[in-house]
């Protein structure tokens, strides 16, 4: 996604705010505007409240929400000044070089995850890691989970050609799921080494696989490396762009070609579409009648917009989200007849009657080319056609594609290019092999919207991720291997291709106490605050609540949740008919590997061995690298996480300020 940077933003609170809270607020731009900030200490919100006189803030939350948010924005390399027309904003430079974007990028992460370390249950966690218990005779830790670098670059200094000095494999996570070696619960070994990453620990909704690299060659099977695959973005341009099953490309794509596949596949999605939608409770209230799914009439349409509306706003009320949480997950029918999927269900029928009523009478019960040549010709059926595929991308896109939004090594291995070989194991035929047998099972939302069980399709056709940072990504850079790698053909490659550039929207550069503000905000006004974090009302429910604040507060919400960051999209297709099978076209993946796992790994390990670890191994640079890092104690190492130090925090709990007033 491109923009224009907008240089300057107006930030004024609005109508209904006092003079006092006015000024209040002014007078803290002015001293964010006069102020020197040390460059990795984010800002103490209640240092700058303080020194601003800002009090009784909860009785005052326009003031609260405003201060909270323009703090995070400065804190974040926005520039504020104050002129005789109130407080202004720049975003920050984003052209800067390239060590200085990485440094801004850093803080903005730091923010949040340096946060998410302070909170005392976070600490007695990783403190519970680090703590000696006794398994199987031993007292184990999970510092037995990481290797000694120093012993790692003797080892591979003494038998350099050697290929069991270390010895990857695939763990897949499962919650359930007890470490044999240590005691450990997998999932605790995996949230871990993940509260090392720059950025926060953070649980995604809908479907998560966390993976598991270990070294097979150490008494502990350490920790190389971390993964997970975890449910797509619904709607990334470049990624949609380069797969041709966009909107726009795959309607043009068959106007180019029109064939009778695609015009049966297209009636096979009406039909599907409308006979995985649960209409007993709109028979039984009249907004149907039988004959409507066959023959529906723009009055039809209406009434099932108007319900749709109607029970979305009663799904909203908070005594009802109360009952929607105490619905067995399975209860299919139930959960259907919530207000929540009774609203999601109306609205999908209305749209599937109205493309059925304007596609189907060109397309009839036996289609043709020439009745998709005909459709195609009519500007109303051709947008019909494409809300149809849209639909159709947008059930697929959690199934058959995913993301990886997790990638990359610990130390010692990081400085062996490791990530590179985490990356690769990520989408190896064991990953694809667990996630199909994971997700083998009735699909939530799905289910719920047709009162019955509904499985999906759970055999991964693509997988995308993105950099940290814009400026380039040295773990994805030239990241490819032979496809007989993973038991595919001789003389094809796999690997991570860049797909494009996009600057993103997000949340990451807000505090959680920011995020409170916002929606205590929006709840003190009497406003309908539309997110209640529910599986099935939509993706992001924190970007939702931010969005909701800000534009409470009337500030322009695009702009101000513009992270100010450019990522690098990659890709890594796993079948040649990317487009037709990820669409439903085709009912068979034409797979580049095999998905049916040979080993654990073994065959990448080897490859990647050979590649990039034995090559950088050799290097004195890589070497002192990993020396330095030491289980001797006190231990000093890479993949331990990085708590901040207790005396940063001040009596009430909050980070002290690093920064000074101008004189």
């Amino acid at each position: 996604m491109t923009d224009v940077d907008t240089k300057y933003v107006p930030l004024t609170l609005p109508t209904g705010a006092t003079s006092a809270e006015r000024r209040g607020f002014t007078r803290l731009c002015a001293l964010l505007a006069s102020a020197s900030f040390g460059p990795e200490v984010p800002l103490d919100h209640s240092f700058w409240f303080t020194a601003a006189d800002l009090t009784d803030l909860y009785n005052k939350p326009t003031l609260a929400a405003a201060a909270h948010t323009v703090i995070d924005l400065v804190d974040q390399g926005w520039t504020v000044q104050v002129d005789k027309y109130g407080p202004l904003l720049s975003p920050p430079d984003t052209h800067a070089d390239r060590d200085t974007e990485k440094a801004r990028i850093r803080r903005q992460e730091h923010l949040r995850r340096d946060a998410q370390l302070r909170q005392p249950s976070v600490r007695r966690f990783v403190q519970s890691m680090e703590r000696s218990h006794q398994h199987g005779g031993k007292l184990v830790s999970v510092f037995n989970l990481m290797r000694d670098g120093r012993e790692l670059a003797d080892a591979l200094a003494a038998h350099p050609e050697a290929t069991d000095t270390i010895r990857p494999y695939v763990q897949v996570v499962d919650s359930a799921s007890t470490c044999e070696l240590t005691g450990f619960k997998l999932h605790d070994i995996w949230r871990y080494f993940r509260h090392t990453w720059s950025n926060a620990y953070l649980t995604v909704p809908g479907r998560s696989m966390p993976i598991l690299i270990r070294d097979a060659a150490t008494p502990y099977h350490a920790v190389i490396g971390l993964a997970a695959i975890s449910s797509a973005v619904v709607q990334i341009a470049e990624r949609d762009n380069w797969m041709g099953w966009d909107t726009k490309h795959f309607v043009t794509a068959i106007e180019a070609q029109p064939t009778a596949e695609i015009a049966a596949w297209l009636v096979s999605r009406i039909q599907t579409q409308r006979d995985e939608i649960h209409v007993d409770d709109l028979l039984r209230d009249e907004v149907l009648q039988p004959g409507d799914l066959k023959s529906p009439t723009p009055e039809v349409i209406a009434r099932l917009k108007a319900d749709a509306e109607r029970h979305r706003a009663k799904h909203h009320r908070a005594g009802v989200i109360r009952e929607v949480r105490k619905i067995e997950t399975n209860a299919w029918v139930e959960r259907a007849e919530t207000h929540l999927f009774r609203s999601k269900r109306s609205a999908l029928l209305a749209e599937t009657l109205e493309i059925q009523s304007l596609v189907g009478g060109y397309l009839g019960s036996k289609p043709t080319v020439d009745g998709l040549r005909t459709a195609l010709a009519d500007p109303k059926a051709k947008t019909q056609i494409g809300r149809l595929a849209r639909r159709a991308r947008g059930e697929r896109v959690g199934t058959v594609i995913a993301d990886l939004t997790v990638c990359g090594a610990v130390a010692p291995y990081n400085a062996l290019a490791a990530g590179k070989l985490v990356g690769a194991l990520a989408v190896s035929p064991t990953v694809l092999a667990a996630y199909r047998a994971k997700y083998a099972r009735p699909s939530e939302i799905a289910s719920a919207m047709a009162g019955r069980p509904i499985t999906r399709e759970a055999r991964l056709s693509f997988v995308g991720t993105t950099s940290l940072y814009g400026t380039g990504s040295s773990q994805y850079n030239r990241l490819f291997w032979p496809a007989s790698a993973m038991g595919g053909p001789e003389n094809a490659r796999m690997g991570f291709y860049e797909l494009g550039r996009s600057r993103s929207f997000g949340t990451s550069h807000f505090s959680d106490a920011t995020v409170d503000a916002l929606v205590r905000l929006c709840e003190h006004g009497g406003g309908l605050v539309r997110v209640n974090s529910l599986f099935g009302e939509g993706v992001s429910p924190r970007l939702r609540k931010v969005r909701l604040g800000l534009a409470t507060l009337g500030w322009p919400t695009n702009e101000l949740l513009k992270h100010g960051r450019e990522r690098i999209l990659y890709g890594v297709p796993l079948v040649e008919n990317v487009r037709d099978y990820s669409l439903g076209l085709d009912q068979e993946p034409a797979y580049l590997l095999d998905p049916t796992p040979a080993d654990s790994g073994e065959a990448v390990a080897a490859w990647w061995f050979e590649r990039w670890a034995h090559r950088r191994a050799a290097r004195e640079h890589v070497q002192d690298s990993m020396r330095g890092n030491s289980l001797v104690r006190p231990i000093r190492h890479g993949a331990r996480v990085p708590m901040p130090p207790e005396d940063d925090l001040l009596p009430n709990g909050t980070v002290a300020a690093g920064t000074a007033l101008a004189q």
